[in-house]
């Protein structure tokens, strides 16, 4: 129900997560990042509070395959859970559990780790880590997209995706790019695409906005002279 790309930019040392499924607001539970520690995926029967949770144990200086281990370690339902971790070094881990819907795979690449269940091939999460690493040079929120839109093209989930999302830290304590599509009744990564289209332009304003606010570039809005 749910394949996500997730990775690490060693030039800007940005980490992100683009994800999309069938079910409502993906973004809301599903994509972690935070600047200086890494970022996650947790999907198919989604606990929420793993995110923080190994995030915290990176930040801790765990690496992703330990910080996994020890954030499932002692908890019920595991064989639900399906997690991806890259850490600011371009390290990766994951974990599939036994009780995955579907067709299920993963595939690892220079940086970036794909996975997804309930998928239509296997092939999916190889063609996302393919097409992330054939736009190498680009910003990262583009190159996850990418692998996110291929992803798609490769045949996606086995029904139809209607939220998606596109989650992106830098070295700030927010993230630089947190776009979502809660709900689209078609195509909500087509959707996602748009928003970052119409985003990244200004995308640098608004951080400028926030820690210079005298100095930054006006809203251009009515009343703001």
């Amino acid at each position: 129900m749910t394949f996500s790309l997730t990775a690490y930019c060693p030039e800007t040392r940005m980490v992100g997560v683009a994800i999309t499924t069938s079910s409502i607001c993906v973004g809301s539970r599903c994509p972690w990042v935070r600047a200086g520690a890494g970022a996650v995926a947790t999907q198919n029967v989604t606990l929420p509070s793993l995110g923080p949770d190994i995030l915290d144990r990176l930040e801790a200086g765990m690496g992703p395959a330990d910080a996994l281990a020890d954030a499932l370690r002692g908890r019920e339902f595991n064989g639900y859970r399906q997690v991806v971790v890259v850490d600011t070094q371009g390290r990766s881990a994951h974990f599939t559990g036994t009780e995955i819907l579907g067709t299920n795979a993963v595939a690892t690449g220079d940086g970036c780790i794909a996975a997804g269940n309930l998928l239509s091939t296997v092939e999916v999460p190889q063609a996302m880590a393919g097409a992330f690493a054939a736009a190498k040079g680009e910003h990262l929120a583009e190159r996850l997209l990418r692998g996110l839109a291929a992803g798609v093209a490769a045949g996606g989930e086995v029904g139809p995706v209607h939220s998606a999302a596109l989650l992106v830290a830098s070295d700030l304590a927010w993230p630089l790019v947190n776009l979502r599509v809660d709900w689209e009744d078609e195509e909500p990564v087509t959707r996602l695409r748009t928003l970052w289209d119409m985003y990244r332009p200004q995308m640098n304003d608004y951080v400028a906005r926030a820690l210079n606010p005298p100095a930054a570039p006006s809203y251009g809005v009515p009343g703001d002279e």
